[in-house]
């Protein structure tokens, strides 16, 4: 198979879907990798270095797609690369398209077949999301902790307390991976800690990592309502897989939020979960004030730190790839359970129930 690499146009994004070790892989099993010039820049790897491992250096990225039977890339594919999709072309990346209806649209239109990392499922776990869910988890503490500072606009408040001083409060809705990463980030710093989940085994599983540097509350509009009007520092970490994600902040517990507080939304790409994250930002222009409250809105936290996301996330999606490479997608569909929950499009038409129920779409079995 001839698998594509593009460079990353999404603003401020620096992973590449393979290094040159994967590279290495790709070829030893009898598969082209075309790789676009300057697409390992963000982490540091030439075009020489790609090369080595023997991959093709394309030109353009028109080019680039176009020659290639498999586009394996990060991020889906923005509005500019729309025009080049086509009838049969596999796209493997990042989807997150039940918040985004003109990629939907795209694609559908175009008879190209989308696979998406982030609906992998193997063993009730999302293998290729995971190690991006832990640095948004951990970054989000990051990037809050530095808008609570007063030259951001925040309330002038560290995290951590200080003798005689009390730690900002932080509030994490949603335990899982991204949320347990920022639990272990905002517990590590000093900060006072409340997560909330429906899932009283997962809350179980909290304490007893954390023990009583942890709050852990049960979730519902009653507690969300009670913690979040005390947040300093308000983390999203809700993910139902493929389909939009609930809105359990609304906009009057946001009212209630002391002017100068932070809310980081980790979910935002699958629409968020607090009600006033009306837009996506980008790592060039990341905030936006509404009602006093500063909002981080970024749908790409883990491409500011590209060379460590890169190698984790090449490390989770290679075996993937690899498979689809070997078989083409739909035999690989066949012998493989966790690739065929990643087919979202295929066909020209939807093959994912969570987008279909977020747009009112028909959802038609493999």
């Amino acid at each position: 198979m001839k698998i594509g690499v593009p460079k990353e146009i999404k603003d401020n994004e620096y992973r590449v879907a393979m290094t040159p070790s994967s590279v290495d892989i790709f070829v030893a099993n009898g598969h082209e990798v075309f790789v676009e010039t300057g697409a390992g820049e963000g982490i540091g790897k030439t075009d020489e270095e790609f090369i080595k491992s023997g991959a093709k250096i394309i030109s353009t990225a028109e080019e680039l797609w176009n020659i290639s039977d498999m586009i394996y890339k990060v991020k889906e594919p923005e509005e500019s690369e729309y025009k080049f999709l086509r009838e049969g072309l596999i796209v493997f990346c990042y989807m997150h398209m039940a918040a985004n209806r003109r990629l939907v649209d795209a694609l559908l239109n175009s008879g190209a077949v989308a696979i998406a990392f982030e609906t992998i499922e193997e063993n009730d776990q999302l293998p290729c999301l995971k190690p991006m869910s832990e640095i948004g988890g951990l970054m989000s503490i990051m990037e809050g902790a530095n808008l609570l500072t007063k030259v951001q606009g925040g309330k002038g408040k560290l995290l951590q307390g200080l003798p005689g001083v009390a730690p900002s409060h932080v509030v994490i809705i949603g335990g899982g991976v991204s949320g347990t990463g920022a639990i272990r980030a905002a517990v590590g710093i000093g900060a006072r800690v409340t997560v909330l989940d429906h899932n009283v085994e997962k809350l179980a599983k909290l304490s007893d990592i954390f023990g009583s540097r942890l709050e852990t509350l049960y979730s519902n509009p009653y507690n969300i309502r009670k913690v979040v009007k005390t947040a300093d520092l308000l983390v999203g970490a809700i993910l139902v897989t493929g389909s939009l994600t609930p809105k359990v902040v609304t906009e009057d517990m946001v009212k209630a939020m002391k002017k100068g507080s932070v809310i980081v939304d980790i979910a935002v790409d699958q629409g968020g979960c607090v009600e006033t994250i009306d837009r996506i930002t980008t790592h060039s222009n990341p905030t936006y004030v509404k009602h006093g409250i500063i909002h981080y809105a970024v749908a790409n936290i883990p491409g500011t730190v590209a060379r460590s996301a890169t190698y984790a996330l090449s490390n989770a999606t290679t075996p993937y790839a690899l498979k689809i490479a070997n078989h083409g997608w739909k035999e690989a569909a066949k012998l493989y359970e966790p690739i065929r929950k990643g087919i979202n499009i295929a066909e020209n038409s939807v093959k994912y129930e969570g987008i279909a129920k977020a747009f009112g779409l028909k959802c038609e079995s493999l």
